[in-house]
């Protein structure tokens, strides 16, 4: 069976489903269009992104669980998360799929550091060096909650914003954009908020 659905809604099932302490099936997810997700009842689809199965949530690009005692600059997230009144299991997640938790990462188009600041954005937050954690982390939470105000408190939408550009996402009528990086990077940092989460 193969079903398509608003993102918005498939987002929050996928949520739902990753909360409860079991799953009675698998259910793939797949980011194809503007304003849909796909889900079906099978995995074996190479553009599935997200397997929920009766063992648990997996995401096919990243399959180990994440555990925040495991992630580095938890002090930093946990102060910076404080100022901006976001879950620090966000932050780390965004930091996670953003960079891995490496302070001298550099995008193909220039983003740097943890949470893969653009240097616009960067300088617009007053950031003096990119690839310093407390500057960063900072300068992501406030343009992040920033975002997250601009599209009424739903995160799956400011992280569109967050990778895609806030302009993109207001020119597909408050969707995630069809891009595919950006249809992917959503439920992928959704998968590690989730996984985070859940043992924070």
């Amino acid at each position: 069976m193969f079903l398509k659905l608003p993102a918005t809604f498939i987002i929050a099932l996928w949520v739902w489903l990753s909360l409860m302490p079991e799953s009675r099936a698998d259910i793939c997810l797949h980011a194809e269009s503007v304003d849909e997700l796909h889900i079906s009842n099978t995995g074996e689809q190479a553009s599935c992104a997200l397997l929920l199965s009766e063992q648990g949530s997996t995401n096919r690009n990243q399959s180990n669980k994440i555990k925040p005692s495991t992630l580095p600059y938890m002090k930093v997230v946990a102060r910076v998360a404080e100022k901006t009144a976001l879950d620090p299991a966000l932050l780390h997640a965004v930091i996670q799929v953003e960079s891995g938790h490496n302070t001298q990462a550099l995008s193909r188009r220039g983003a740097q550091g943890l949470m893969q600041l653009m240097p616009a954005t960067a300088k617009e937050m007053g950031v003096v060096d990119a690839h310093d954690p407390e500057q960063n982390i900072l300068a992501g939470a406030r343009y992040f909650h920033r975002l997250q105000q601009q599209f009424k408190g739903d995160i799956a939408l400011a992280l569109a914003a967050y990778n895609a550009g806030p302009g993109a996402v207001s020119r597909y009528h408050n969707r995630i954009p069809p891009y595919a990086e950006t249809q992917a990077y959503v439920p992928k940092v959704l998968q590690a908020y989730q996984s985070i989460s859940s043992t924070y």
